[in-house]
């Protein structure tokens, strides 16, 4: 009974379907003895983002959520402000791509010179003037016990995924004490985090009380969105990046990594942290956890 109860996603808000028709497709190649073998690999599709009549950026996704994608990508490039009214979000199958309006019009012709590609996969950008947007940022106090960060590790890890089915794909995880929300997932993890930035300002989610757990690396990049969305934890399974580092202990960002079983390292925001769990009595991590031999 307990199992099942690992593995049921009815009380996610959003959560993977690696059954989802067009995300994955079934190939033929061999394996290491020559044998002939069928495996789901993830699709990539191209995916326009323009804001009103200006295109933005072309990002290469698996297709899922294309308005969270292009609303949250918006806001974290800083392209859209907390109190921006939007008039709608259209999105185009045949053509691939997404218009984002606003009441306002914008200009952001100056934003797009200064376009630099990121240490991310799946062609991720992000501009050269992001940073601005963590001028006098405060991120909340909440405090964030380990014994939620040992719950919300052991739930996601155990969760049907994209992952666990084809590999090749980060997921993404808006999480709030010890119960995962939305859980999105995509070639790139900035296209993850993005759609759930999508999803929080489509229905008005307060950040102020939630985790963001990524199965991804803990890169500037990382922070700097989680940061620009106002949630003050991030965490993940994955490493760090020094720069990363760097930006989570400026703007007080708790930031926790190489979380396996009953350990984790806090390199950042460590005044947050209510250890009311023993470590000893967390179960160790097996080698095998992720299982069907699937590798980002």
């Amino acid at each position: 009974m307990q199992l099942a109860r690992e593995y049921d996603t009815t009380d996610y808000l959003i959560a993977p379907d690696p059954q989802a028709a067009r995300l994955t497709r079934r190939v033929v190649g061999h394996d290491h003895t020559g044998a002939a073998t069928e495996i789901a690999v993830i699709e990539e599709r191209p995916l326009t983002i323009f804001l009103n009549g200006q295109e933005i950026v072309t990002a290469m996704t698996i297709g899922d959520y294309p308005d969270y994608l292009a609303l949250g990508f918006l806001r974290n490039q800083g392209m859209l402000g907390a109190g921006e009214e939007v008039t709608g979000v259209d999105y185009d199958d045949e053509l691939e791509t997404v218009v984002v309006r606003t009441a306002t019009p914008t200009n952001h012709e100056e934003k797009l010179k200064k376009k630099t590609r990121t240490s991310g996969c799946a062609v991720g950008t992000v501009f050269g003037d992001m940073m601005e947007g963590l001028e006098g940022l405060t991120l909340p106090a909440t405090p964030l016990r380990t014994s939620d960060l040992y719950a919300l590790a052991t739930r996601i890890n155990r969760t049907p995924s994209l992952y666990l089915e084809a590999g090749a794909i980060h997921g993404t995880v808006l999480c709030q004490g010890d119960q995962p929300l939305v859980y999105m997932e995509d070639v790139g993890r900035h296209n993850a985090v993005d759609k759930i930035a999508g999803w929080m300002m489509a229905t008005g989610t307060a950040p102020d009380d939630k985790v963001l757990y990524t199965t991804g690396r803990l890169t500037s990049e990382m922070v700097i969105k989680t940061a620009m969305m106002g949630i003050p934890a991030l965490a993940s399974r994955s490493g760090f990046t020094a720069w990363g580092v760097e930006i989570a202990r400026e703007v007080g960002l708790t930031l926790i990594g190489r979380m396996r079983g009953q350990r984790f390292v806090c390199l950042s925001g460590e005044e947050r942290l209510v250890r009311d769990a023993d470590p000893d009595a967390v179960p160790q991590e097996a080698s095998k956890q992720r299982r069907k031999g699937a590798r980002a």
